[in-house]
């Protein structure tokens, strides 16, 4: 298969008018690792972003930074380091759950897959933290959209179009990110021993109090024993964490107002510095999960409704898996592969949320819908959005939906 490697925006355009002309689809890729999230795309050429790369402008005072979609995260996460600052979304690094260890991920690939980690539940989404963009369209036309600061983005916010889509739309070729102040510090209570039921609930009464809670998650016994993090792996037993970050007198505080509440429910222990942000890494990373042989997958439901839908998903799976977001994101390791394990999944979840098919072989995801099956309106509608940026469906065809 061809790669084509634009190096400009110009020459980005270019490459795609080629394959409208020449009637022939494009597999749109940043550095390659989350290739294999979605269904394989059988397309004609790879148009490979990550020659795209290099940061274009910083402003710290201005908590804005503007990249080449293919600029590796790394090197963007460096740069913000060195300021004291970060990507609030806490993209997450799949390579190991994806086994695509040696591809860097790109600021452009984590805005268009619009993935977050553990501190979505405070600080919003990825697309929430996308300004703007330049780009090609399906139609071969560079396009525009956003705006450098927050007060120019008016109009229809295309960005959070983009934020999601999967490099089915269109090929970023510019991008405009907020970013905010890194936290001066962080605690993490860990809370030992819990049901999942009782974890939840400890969750929820942790992110309901004052205390400004960024990260809200429950590993079970088996899946805390595989944590980096001695106090977590050496528990012996389940681990609900709470993360609580800020300015160093501000986070004591608060982490000892957490462990008060909860001291009378069970034993808590404090991690702070590399050990709370090591853990946090794992988290968002998918790290603590076998995957050997194995579909991931990750489900979103309301958080309450957390432990009962993994219940029904183990009964039904084996599954192994943990939660985040306070309960609202499920993790699960399951077994079997193919078609039986999917409906499974899906009927564990049974319409009060949605699954999406993370890791799985090709055959796999050739065959069973990847991502939650959309009712007939918003496919209808989805198709809709398709063709009007992209109607000769070059970019990624079928990585989302058959028909998208």
């Amino acid at each position: 298969m061809d790669t084509l490697q634009p190096t400009t925006i110009d020459e980005l355009r270019d490459a795609v008018a080629q394959a409208i002309s020449a009637k022939r689809s494009l597999e749109v890729r940043g550095g390659g690792s989350k290739r294999d999230i979605g269904r394989p795309t059988n397309s004609g050429a790879v148009l490979a972003l990550d020659r795209l790369a290099g940061v274009l402008a910083y402003e710290p005072a201005e908590l804005v930074l503007t990249a080449n979609a293919g600029t590796p995260l790394g090197e963007v996460e460096r740069l913000l380091a060195d300021n004291k600052q970060m990507l609030a979304f806490e993209p997450p690094d799949w390579s190991r759950l994806l086994g695509s260890n040696g591809a860097a991920p790109t600021l452009g690939g984590a805005l268009g897959c619009n993935l977050a980690g553990p501190r979505r539940i405070k600080i919003g989404a990825a697309r929430d933290h996308f300004l703007g963009f330049n780009g090609v369209s399906g139609h071969g036309d560079i396009f525009k959209a956003g705006g450098k600061v927050v007060k120019n983005v008016t109009g229809y916010d295309v960005s959070k179009l983009m934020a999601g889509s999967y490099g089915t739309l269109a090929a970023l070729a510019e991008v405009t990110v907020k970013v905010m102040p890194r936290p001066e510090e962080s605690r993490t209570l860990l809370i030992m021993g819990l049901t999942d039921e009782r974890a939840i609930a400890a969750l929820a009464d942790g992110l309901n109090s004052p205390h400004e809670v960024s990260g809200a998650a429950h590993l079970p016994a088996t899946v805390a024993a595989a944590s980096g993090v001695g106090a977590v792996a050496g528990a012996g037993a389940s681990v609900a964490a709470l993360r609580v970050e800020g300015p160093g007198t501000s986070v004591a505080f608060r982490v000892e107002e957490l462990r008060q509440m909860f001291a009378s429910r069970a034993p808590v222990a404090v991690i702070e510095g590399d050990e709370s942000q090591r853990l946090w890494r794992e988290i968002a990373d998918v790290r603590l999960l076998p995957i050997d042989g194995r579909a991931v997958w990750r489900i979103s439901v309301p958080p309450a409704s957390g432990p009962a839908t993994f219940a029904a998903v183990a009964r039904t799976t084996e599954a192994t898996g943990f939660y985040d977001w306070g309960g609202g994101l499920l993790w699960a390791a399951v077994p079997e592969t193919g078609e039986a394990a999917a409906r499974g999944v899906r009927a564990a979840v049974g319409g009060n949320g949605h699954a999406t098919l993370i890791r799985a072989p090709d055959a796999v995801r050739a065959t069973v819908p990847v991502f939650e099956p959309l009712p007939a309106a918003l496919a209808a509608l989805t198709r809709r959005v398709k063709e009007s940026f992209d109607p000769q469906r070059i970019f990624n065809p079928g990585r989302m939906y058959p028909d998208v």
